[in-house]
């Protein structure tokens, strides 16, 4: 690699992830260029990239101007970048040379990006931590479109690195408990770690948690003044399976809310609707980090949703549940072990210093 050119990773067909050089971008008057240092995987939408399992039409993210495009092959992805600031255009203020910024761009060496694009990153903040702001924004936009209530019981199934996150965030606030669902007996006992009440095993069956939520019978027809207190109130599926929206959805009582925070991609599964969920007025409501929710906007913006993530890195410290380091060279061996089975890692992130 030379100075006019950068290393970038690129899925080029299903399972192939490779490292390619390709010439850098000019600079333009008003734009920067950025030295990258460490750049964050994003364990179940980049599995579903390199798996082939990503819709073809659909824009990787068109609210991100380095991720405008399609997500039709060959395709450069990823939106978790920290570096430095290493040359500014001529209108660029000179303040910029040698800052610490975050920036939502594919795994790269270097990129070029307008200030408006970065997040300058406060001195006590750790770059290991700056990394894992798309994660962190995710869980706090998940929590925002949840609204948990004083003294709710709340479930969240799936303890990947947003579940993870999502279970820290919900601890805090004054609930009556969060329990989590999930079949990895280390994330089970990470979440444990970083919030939760208690953590189950889908695998050992539902009773264990219909027991602690006070459900009788899952599927039986709910008559609200006998069974108001039954199921959880707020429910997260965050497993990245679809057909586990049914398991959250027998997890939930009457007038519960069911957060939709997974993205599926092209994967299908049968959601019952009948039973319990037809008579318990139980709400199914997505959520995406790309947008704020309509009942929000008129008080929030990606800003505001963005400065009180800063704040909450310093004393969550999420880069602690990076796992795994890899070079950018060794990508491809990345994604092999993020598409595996079992065993894949929580949060994989590639060094370039």
């Amino acid at each position: 690699m030379t100075l006019s050119t950068r290393r970038v990773v690129q899925f080029s067909e299903p399972h192939s992830a490779e490292l390619i050089e390709e010439p850098v971008s000019d600079l333009g008057p008003d734009q920067v260029r950025v030295q990258t240092v460490m750049s964050a995987v994003s364990p179940g939408t980049e599995r579903l990239v390199y798996q082939g399992l990503a819709p073809s039409g659909l824009s990787a993210d068109a609210s991100i101007e380095a991720l405008s495009g399609g997500l039709t092959y060959p395709v450069q992805y990823g939106y978790a970048a920290v570096g430095r600031v290493v040359a500014v255009g001529e209108t660029v203020s000179k303040n910029w040379v040698g800052e610490r910024v975050f920036s939502f761009q594919p795994h790269t060496t270097s990129f070029v990006a307008t200030p408006d694009e970065l997040v300058r990153l406060p001195s006590s903040i750790r770059l290991r931590d700056a990394v894992m702001i798309p994660s962190l924004e995710t869980a706090a936009n998940l929590v925002m479109d949840g609204g948990p209530v004083l003294g709710e019981r709340v479930v969240v199934f799936g303890q990947g690195i947003v579940g993870l996150l999502t279970t820290a965030l919900l601890s805090r606030f004054p609930v009556e408990h969060v329990f989590v669902v999930e079949p990895v007996s280390e994330r089970r006992a990470l979440a444990i770690e970083w919030g939760a009440d208690h953590g189950f095993d889908p695998r050992g069956g539902k009773d264990a948690l219909h027991e602690a939520l006070d459900i009788h019978d899952a599927e039986e027809t709910v008559e609200v003044e006998k069974n108001v207190y039954q199921g959880a109130d707020l429910v997260f599926e965050l497993s990245g399976v679809p057909s586990v929206v049914n398991d959250a959805i027998s997890a939930t009582g009457y007038g519960g809310r069911v957060i939709i925070g997974s993205w599926y991609g092209d994967k299908e599964a049968p959601i019952r609707l009948g039973g319990r969920y037809h008579r318990s007025r139980i709400q199914i409501k997505s959520s995406q980090v790309s947008s704020i929710d309509p009942e929000h906007r008129g008080r929030w913006t990606k800003g505001r949703r963005m400065d009180l993530v800063l704040r909450v890195l310093d004393s969550l410290q999420p880069g602690d549940l990076i796992t795994d380091e890899y070079r950018l060279e060794e990508a491809p061996e990345a994604y092999s072990q993020l598409g595996r089975e079992t065993g894949a890692p929580v949060q994989p992130v590639f060094l370039y210093e």
